[in-house]
């Protein structure tokens, strides 16, 4: 079974008295890069099965690709151990913000004592969860026996599953190494303002991330609050108006006052739907109405503020 390694993550500041956006970011801010390691689920067919696979189904063979399933993952264990990786990816990205390196994040220097002990946490509960699996792996395993019949071979199956699943964190820096500032100055210096470039990009990634995100919240909900079905109102999840609410809380938390236009335009959002608990806008059609018309206005000025940025493009940088 073959081991995959995911969201790789990179980051990191120090204080600064620059006033820039970018510099308040760098100022404010850490790196933490999470690691999460995976068994691969799907094994390619070997070109023996691969030719079996085609003349079934009477297809040519150059154009086949084909993998068989190892593991059932809707299994309720396997399930669980997956839960606990959706959480702790969902937490991490909720907590941070975007970088301009693939897999990074970038999260306040005050909320790292906690977000270490969460990841702890999930941590812990990822290696219970597999415990849990493993005790019925032998379960699994024959019934990918069942199910893949002479696809079946007991070489793609490890003795355990327990060193299989990882969650790992870290911190690491994107400064200038310290060593460049006595043996190449200039070299130190090139280094220090591409790092400063690199969080004016950030500001502008995590710009775009809470402008389109808030889109997405407002227009979702006014469209539920307008529309009628069979002439009546559209029916609607609590999360429809809880996922809104949230992302001002998170939006207050994050947010490094970058850009007033945008920082209006969020107080607007809220304005509108403070007190409009989804009951509320279930049980009150005038409430509804306002609510919905309010949203329509400040997608309006969504869709404008997006189309008079400038047009750059922030190209994420392999590792």
């Amino acid at each position: 079974m073959s081991t995959a390694v995911l969201d790789d993550v990179v980051v990191d500041a120090r204080p600064t008295t620059r006033s820039t956006p970018g510099d308040r970011l760098q100022a404010e801010t850490t790196a933490v890069r999470l690691h999460i390691r995976w068994p691969g689920i799907r094994k390619t067919l070997d070109d023996t099965q691969k030719r079996r696979a085609a003349d079934a189904f009477e297809a040519d063979l150059k154009s086949l690709s084909a993998a068989k399933k190892l593991l059932d993952t809707s299994h309720p264990k396997f399930k669980a151990v997956s839960k606990v990786r959706s959480q702790a990816v969902a937490y991490w990205r909720g907590i941070t913000l975007p970088y301009i390196e693939p897999g990074v994040r970038l999260i306040r220097r005050g909320d790292v004592s906690s977000f270490d002990s969460q990841l702890s946490q999930f941590s812990e509960e990822l290696r219970q969860s597999v415990e849990h699996l493993d005790e019925c792996y032998g379960e699994l395993i024959q019934q990918a026996r069942l199910r893949l019949g002479d696809l079946f071979s007991s070489e793609d199956y490890p003795a355990s599953l327990s060193d299989l699943f990882e969650l790992r964190w870290d911190y690491p820096s994107s400064n200038p190494p310290d060593y460049l500032r006595q043996v190449a100055p200039e070299l130190y210096q090139a280094e220090c303002l591409r790092v400063r470039q690199r969080f004016s990009e950030a500001v502008e990634l995590a710009e775009s991330a809470f402008a389109e995100e808030l889109a997405t919240l407002v227009n979702h909900l006014a469209v539920k609050l307008a529309g009628e079905e069979d002439g009546k109102p559209k029916v609607f999840r609590d999360t429809a108006v809880t996922n809104l609410l949230e992302f001002f809380d998170r939006f207050q938390h994050l947010n490094i006052n970058s850009d007033a236009q945008l920082d209006q335009l969020v107080a607007r959002a809220r304005g509108v739907v403070s007190g409009a608990g989804p009951q509320n806008l279930r049980d009150q059609e005038s409430l509804r109405r306002n609510v919905s018309a309010g949203l329509a206005q400040v997608s309006t000025s969504l869709d404008h503020w997006m189309s008079d940025r400038p047009r750059r493009s922030i190209q994420r940088r392999a590792r």
